[in-house]
């Protein structure tokens, strides 16, 4: 048997604090006791099962606030934005996706993403999540039960097809939107989170793709699709009735002041959780989201003081939001200081493309979730190759067993070409594939209200009810 210095110095870090105390009684004695070697498997059997324990609690809390992020907090944000007419139905977009992608992961959904597969979509071993329980997946997650991972994945598959709904916002109909939702989660939402995140994805950093990509809580995955998805769709059906010429003002921004400051808080469990353990990497995802999405809004009032002479909160709350969008791709990846630069560069340029281009082109995105999701997406994932460090994330190694080079600033160069490659991918998959659900769709049901539904609004047109009834 190991004498206990021996074994004190072979042990790491964390334990030898805790198990200080019984070699420090083993040399004042002069002697290894027996059970000595049992005495350190049993504490080591609890550090690892107390560290486990506290990983898993911080990923349900961060399922929690992922999923709070689509209901309530992008419910009212979106809703408000609408005319009173179009608040319930508006709402329910969002609501119902957390129904129905929750029963396509069920299905297949998050086999389709997390089994091995081949480097372009998953297999079918996780379907009705079979084999999915509560010993961990290491090749995901080794600390916490497989059930927890695919609980907080579900998660970012449920708001994501959520936030295309505010390019269409006031037109589509709510029954085209469940087929264009599901047909959309196959042909763009599996497959790019496959590549991207899934073992042996042609994307994955971490386990050998053709392309690393950096996309530490979904950049890619989920705001470049989403967000240039929002573009094809709000281009496909085509503007609302009246639109530029009518004003279309937002009926209570109250609602979405309030849904913006869920966001900002639900985005911790977004981004920190994607450390996937209750670690110093979740912490500094942490400050680098809270960071980004302070500048964020600071950038965006700051550019809309200059044009229009006045800082609104519909702009102070819009650029918060870019900023979160612009650093999930790199929040655990970058120091803090290129954290507030994300932000300010994230604020400054959605406010371009809402306030300047949006305008020129003419184009109804009429909840900005191109200008924000998909220009702040893309934005990010081009930063993310230029500020991400080992620094900060040292998870990747060369072939040494050092932390390997991340970014420009690391001296990689080349992963600006990678990011630059896996955006391009992200939005080629978006426009084809949300193009493909909207022709299928057109197929099966009508897109699109007409004139007079539109008129009447989604509330009393589509669910029969009303959002307001000042009368009762």
């Amino acid at each position: 048997m190991a004498s206990p210095i021996s074994t004190f110095e072979v042990t790491p870090l964390r334990y030898r604090v805790l198990a200080a105390p019984f070699f420090v009684s083993s040399l004042l004695l002069g002697q290894a006791p027996q059970g000595e070697a049992v005495d350190l498997a049993a504490l080591q059997a609890a550090v690892k099962a107390s560290q486990s324990a506290g990983d898993n609690a911080w990923m349900l809390v961060s399922s929690a606030l992922v999923l709070m992020m689509t209901g309530p907090g992008l419910a009212l944000f979106y809703c408000g934005l609408v005319r009173k007419k179009n608040v319930l139905g508006t709402m329910m977009q969002s609501f119902a996706m957390m129904a129905v992608i929750t029963l396509l992961w069920f299905l297949c959904g998050y086999s389709l993403v997390f089994g091995e597969g081949n480097p372009l979509i998953g297999d079918l071993r996780y379907a009705f999540l079979r084999g999915v329980g509560g010993d961990p997946n290491p090749a995901y997650a080794p600390t916490i039960p497989h059930l927890t991972f695919m609980i907080y994945q579900l998660m970012f598959a449920i708001i994501t097809p959520a936030l295309i709904a505010g390019a269409f916002a006031e037109r589509m109909r709510f029954g085209a939107m469940m087929v264009f939702s599901t047909l959309w989660m196959f042909l763009v939402y599996f497959p790019v989170a496959h590549m991207i995140w899934g073992a042996g994805g042609f994307l994955n950093a971490y386990a050998g793709g053709r392309y690393p990509v950096f996309d530490f809580a979904g950049g890619t995955v989920v705001h470049i699709t989403s967000g240039f998805s929002a573009l094809v769709t709000a281009l496909y059906i085509g503007k609302r009735a009246g639109y530029p010429h009518e004003t279309m003002m937002p009926h209570n921004l109250v609602l979405s002041f309030i849904g913006a400051c869920l966001l900002w808080v639900g985005w911790f469990g977004f981004n920190a959780g994607s450390a996937l353990a209750a670690s110093a990497l979740a912490s500094s995802a942490f400050v680098a989201t809270h960071l980004a999405s302070a500048a964020g809004a600071v950038s965006w009032m700051v550019a809309e003081r200059i044009r229009s002479g006045r800082a609104s909160a519909l702009g102070a709350i819009s650029g918060a939001v870019a900023g979160l969008a612009t650093v999930t791709q790199g929040a655990g990846f970058v120091q803090p200081a290129s954290a507030v630069l994300i932000g300010l560069i994230a604020g400054a340029m959605c406010h371009y493309m809402v306030a300047v281009v949006k305008e020129r082109l003419r184009y109804d995105d009429s909840l900005d979730a191109f200008g924000v999701h998909g220009v702040g997406g893309l934005t990010g994932c081009l930063l993310t190759g230029l500020f991400a460090t080992k620094a900060v994330n040292s998870a990747l190694k060369l072939s040494t067993g050092a932390p390997a080079p991340l970014g420009l600033v690391d001296g990689n160069a080349a992963q600006v070409t990678n990011q630059l490659i896996g955006g391009g991918i992200g939005i080629a998959f978006a426009v084809v594939g949300t193009f493909a659900a909207l022709k299928i769709t057109s197929l099966i049901t009508p897109l699109r209200m007409d004139e007079r539904e539109e008129s009447a609004g989604m509330d009393l047109t589509l669910h029969g009810e009303e959002g307001y009834n000042f009368e009762a």
